[in-house]
């Protein structure tokens, strides 16, 4: 009986064992199940697969799916073969995203494009959830490959678990054919009689291969007598049977307000024999304008660079970029080719002066529409140089020796401007890898530093002051802003004032014996005068006679004042300026000695009557 009951025992305590080590495998398959069920997470694409033709653009969706359990982050990179695919512009519109911690972006040169965002609480849950879109364009043909190369989306519980368990592929075939038939295309009549297809064309978009702003196209075509009925026909597939019938014929047709995209317009004729061929003619409608954009500079909107790198890519998601047209401040636009710009390679902007400027970029598509941006920038000097060393004064002739320092290896101009005619002589010279410039300037009579004819007058007797000062270009054109000016003196060589002081004094001389002769010609003509009067005066009164000497003896004092303010003249201007007073003042006596002595005479009548 103990045998038994320890037998029973023993059974329990191993059948007890059983129960709990199943009941842990059991524990273990719920929880794995779970963890396993929490990462059915999936990022794939839509569509996955398609068909296109070189110089399409095709969308693809980047899609979330979560069914299990709430997701509230997703990352991944995408790859795409650059040489066949080109990345047009991304969407975000529809996107389950709330937050971008990174926004969607492209690079077309490396093939990539790159995501991270993050779903508000409660997170995502379902199969479908857009992420956003990827508008690519078809380069060439051959197969492309879509692949999510790296990515993780998140579980909504607080620890930011990963759940991803699989990503998707997508697979696409691009051909190499024309777009569309040529404006000619026909679908030939098996019935013999029949019209032949007409010949379609339009005023309106007149080539198939261009893009037209006009959402109202008009198509003609020409009718002969025997056309009873015409059929026409517009959709978005090349070759189609048209079905609208117009009986009268018709020979012209206007389509309005038409959407965005590439149409086909079809036309077919009737006689007695039956239809005839089908024409088919392709137009291209493009309103909207390119993405906007946003004019960035590398090197921030403030830089020394003379020519800064901006950037102002873009894209158009319909007929494409046709150029750029580039204004800077008030000058012209100019146009710059589309194939010249990308989102990798800045368009450096040609050599501006220091200030504040302002470009203004006009992205254009392929049928006229455009999108502009605006930005202001500021070229900043370099520092101006510094002249450290220069002569105060020096002698006609003698070398001017200035030194100084500025930026290293920049050429330094340096000016001099004569305060008299205001000429500016200049002279460049390069700084060394310190910065030091030295330069030993002569002075030639070329550079108007020696007297001549042209200028002998405005030297006057004093020395000759000039301005100084320099300003400096570096290696990329960069400019200075101006040192600060400096006053030197030139003196006058010997033979110059030796020059200055004769011609002077002749030309004083030569003056001075003109006025004497025109005053001894005047007091000649008096005294004839005055030879007359003294004729019939001498018997009368002695009053005349007197009051006329004193006349003459006034004239030729004021006559000696004259010349002494002659002498006194220090330059031609000068000169000139008080002969022509005197002449002037001589005259005056002459016409008061001429009335006074007329009123004499007529005194005299009077007396002798």
């Amino acid at each position: 009986m103990a045998i038994i009951s320890s037998e029973i025992a023993r059974k329990g305590k191993s059948n007890f064992a059983k129960f709990l080590i199943f009941s842990c495998f059991f524990v273990f398959l719920i929880l794995s199940f779970r963890v396993f069920a929490a990462q059915a997470a999936s990022l794939y694409f839509s569509p996955s697969s398609g068909s296109y033709n070189v110089g399409d653009t095709f969308s693809v969706s980047v899609y979330v799916s979560s069914a299990d359990q709430p997701m509230n982050a997703a990352q991944g990179t995408i790859t795409f073969p650059m040489n066949k695919l080109e990345v047009a512009n991304l969407f975000k519109s529809g996107s389950i995203i709330s937050f971008w911690v990174q926004e969607p972006q492209y690079t077309n040169s490396e093939g990539t494009v790159s995501f991270e965002g993050i779903v508000t609480n409660p997170g995502f849950t379902g199969s479908s959830g857009k992420v956003f879109t990827i508008n690519f364009r078809v380069k060439n043909s051959g197969g492309a490959n879509l692949k999510i190369l790296s990515g993780s989306v998140l579980a909504n519980d607080g620890q930011g678990t990963q759940i991803l368990k699989s990503v998707g592929e997508a697979n696409f075939a691009l051909e190499l054919k024309s777009l569309s038939p040529a404006p000619e295309s026909t679908t030939i009549s098996q019935t013999a009689g029949t019209p032949a297809a007409p010949k379609i064309s339009s005023p309106t978009h007149p080539e198939p291969d261009k893009w037209y702003l006009n959402k109202n196209p008009k198509f003609t075509w020409a009718l002969t007598n025997d056309i009873s009925v015409v059929r026409v026909l517009y959709n978005k597939f090349p070759a189609s049977t048209p079905i609208v019938e117009y009986k009268p014929s018709i020979s012209e047709k206007d389509l309005n307000d038409l959407s965005d995209g590439q149409w086909y317009f079809h036309t077919q004729l009737q006689n007695n024999n039956g239809w005839g061929s089908i024409s088919h003619f392709r137009f291209q409608i493009d309103t909207q304008p390119p993405a906007p954009f946003k004019i960035k500079f590398i090197d921030g909107p403030g830089t020394d660079n003379p020519r800064p790198a901006i950037s102002f890519f873009t894209t158009d998601s319909l007929s494409g970029i046709d150029h750029y047209s580039v204004k800077i401040g008030d000058g012209d636009f100019f146009d710059i080719s589309s194939e010249l710009v990308s989102q990798s390679a800045p368009y450096i902007l040609p050599r501006q002066f220091p200030g504040k400027h302002t470009v203004l970029v006009k992205a254009v598509d392929k049928a006229g529409n455009y999108t502009v941006d605006s930005a202001e920038f500021i070229i900043k000097p370099i520092p101006a140089p510094i002249i450290t060393d220069y002569p105060k004064q020096i002698a006609e002739g003698d070398p001017l020796i200035i030194s100084g320092k500025a930026i290293p290896n920049s050429t330094i101009t340096l000016f001099l401007k004569t305060v008299d005619n205001g000429k500016v002589l200049s002279k460049n010279i390069k700084s060394d890898k310190n910065g030091f410039f030295n330069l030993v300037w002569q002075i030639t009579e070329k550079d108007g530093g020696t007297a001549t004819a042209e200028n002998i007058f405005n030297l006057s007797f004093k020395n000759r002051p000039y301005s100084l000062w320099a300003e400096a270009v570096d290696d990329r054109g960069a400019l200075s802003e101006r040192s600060e000016i400096h006053t030197l003196i030139i003196k006058k060589g010997p033979l110059e004032t030796f020059l200055t002081t004769s011609l002077v004094y002749l030309v004083i001389i030569v003056s001075t014996l003109a006025i004497i002769l025109l005053v001894i010609y005047l007091i000649m003509q008096f005294w004839r005068k005055y030879v007359e009067l003294h004729k019939r005066i001498k018997k009368g009164s002695q009053e005349p006679e007197a009051a006329i000497s004193e006349y003459f003896g006034v004239l030729l004092k004021n006559i000696r004042s004259y010349l002494r303010l002659l002498e006194g003249a220090k330059t031609r201007k000068e000169l000139l300026q008080r002969k022509k007073e005197i002449i002037v003042q001589i005259k005056n006596d002459l016409d008061s000695i001429e009335v006074l002595i007329l009123k004499e005479i007529k005194d005299l009548e009077e007396r002798e009557k």
